[in-house]
């Protein structure tokens, strides 16, 4: 269940629901608009900051990564998935408040997940999940 719920927060996961809204048209395709938006903004500065503080992830004494799972790459800090669930969560519950009772659980799932199969620290799901609830607040403010 663990390794679902963590897919949750790629980036097919994430990109394909909100191509899904935008194809839906309506109001649908504004919050799809605003969900690549933050998505793209928040991968951004992952990926800037990723290179800057350079973190490895979580390994044993001797160097070896401790993950259980496949690693994307060598850098921890901070965390993709929890970007990219969160700014998704944050993007549909501003356009629908009530989704929000559904969807954040489930971003702040996704981000339990990444330190539960040992591809991230703590601290990283939390600034990832800061970057996407940014990207959310930026495209609100840009579509809105």
């Amino acid at each position: 269940m663990t390794r679902l719920l963590t897919q949750l927060g790629g980036a097919r996961f994430t990109i394909g629901v909100s191509l899904a809204l935008i194809a839906m048209g309506g109001a649908e395709r504004r919050v799809g608009i605003a969900a690549l938006i933050a998505n793209g903004t928040s991968h951004l500065a992952v990926q800037i900051l990723k290179r800057v503080v350079a973190r490895p992830r979580p390994c044993d004494p001797c160097g070896v990564p401790l993950a259980l799972v496949a690693l994307p790459d060598s850098l921890s800090f901070p965390s993709g998935h929890a970007a990219a669930s969160a700014a998704l969560a944050a993007s549909l519950t501003f356009w629908h408040p009530l989704l929000g009772v559904v969807v954040l659980p489930l971003a702040a799932g996704v981000a339990a997940t990444r330190v539960t199969l040992r591809v991230h620290f703590v601290t990283d799901v939390l600034a990832g999940s800061a970057l996407g609830l940014a990207g959310a607040i930026a495209a609100q403010s840009l579509l809105y």
